[in-house]
């Protein structure tokens, strides 16, 4: 099922795609108020898995919560809805997209008395950042957009407004012929790409910016955590300065959508030999045979629809 085909889950029924729609007058069309979260379906030899369903759906009612959006299902609720939904549109592998929002009725900035509707969205969604990109890296600049500053817009909320900043790192490395962009903190630290966290390797030794350098704690980050533990890799959190960036051995992306996806240059400066680094490459084989279900899910990853 290509991207606008099929059903979606919207406030408790499934709807065909083009009949889920709203109010071109809600309170998110002009104020952005919306909180979402993404993650995949994998194709197994058991059938569909999703991966990391109940933390997933855990993080959006914290979201939720930090945007004061009462949402009127339980965590269990969502989680048999996604299912649902991968199975009514009878995907074997897909992108998953739940989200709430805040609807038609009161205009203005208090969004509280405008009503909170929750949907659920499957399609098909290949690599994100290109099948070329996940096996042989990517192209990436330090964007001229820096993350907001810690008080200003809450990182750690998977929030549609926040990915407006997001969109102008995105565009403008595009446009200026990259594939991706890495964003600084508001004190000049390493921060993580449009829509990925970020995780440099120098001497052996994997580094990531920690949660306080406005980042979100992506799932997928939390899993090339545990990851590396396994693999007997060395990771620790510091304040990474955009130096570096040029000095790393390896570099890679990780999220629902990008999932471990290589990094060979930064600014046009190769990174290490300017293709993916063996470190790299042990984490991403291990991710897939996991989300695949290739291996032993020992850490209670993967939901079998």
């Amino acid at each position: 099922m290509s991207f606008g085909t099929g059903k979606i889950w919207y406030d408790g029924k499934f709807v065909d795609w083009n009949d889920a729609t709203m109010h071109v007058m809600s309170h998110v069309v002009h104020y952005g108020s919306s909180v979402f979260e993404s993650m995949r379906c994998y194709k197994t030899r058991r059938g569909p898995a999703i991966f990391r369903l109940p933390d997933h759906i855990a993080r959006l009612f914290d979201s939720a919560r930090i945007y004061r959006m009462a949402l009127k299902y339980t965590r269990e609720e969502l989680c048999q809805a996604v299912i649902e939904t991968v199975k009514v549109n009878k995907l074997e592998k897909c992108y998953i997209r739940p989200f709430a929002f805040r609807g038609y009725g009161n205009m203005g900035v208090n969004p509280l008395n405008n009503p909170v509707h929750v949907a659920v969205a499957a399609w098909d969604w290949g690599e994100y950042l290109g099948k070329e990109g996940l096996e042989k890296g990517v192209a990436v600049k330090v964007s001229s957009w820096t993350k907001p500053a810690p008080n200003t817009i809450p990182s750690l909320a998977k929030a549609g407004g926040n990915y407006l900043n997001s969109q102008l790192a995105k565009m403008e490395a595009v446009e200026d012929g990259f594939d991706e962009a890495i964003m600084l903190d508001v004190y000049g630290y390493v921060s993580e790409g449009s829509a990925e966290n970020v995780f440099i390797v120098r001497n052996g030794v994997i580094y990531t910016p920690p949660t306080s350098s406005s980042i979100l704690a992506g799932m997928t980050r939390h899993c090339v955590f545990v990851i590396s533990k396994d693999l007997g890799i060395r990771i620790e959190q510091h304040l990474l300065p955009r130096e570096a960036l040029y000095m790393a051995d390896e570099i890679f992306f990780s999220g629902t959508a990008a999932e471990i996806t290589p990094v060979t240059s930064v600014d046009k400066i190769p990174v290490g030999d300017g293709k993916p680094g063996p470190i790299t490459l042990k984490i991403q084989e291990h991710f897939f045979r996991v989300a695949q279900g290739e291996v032993e899910d020992k850490h209670g990853w993967l939901t079998y629809v």
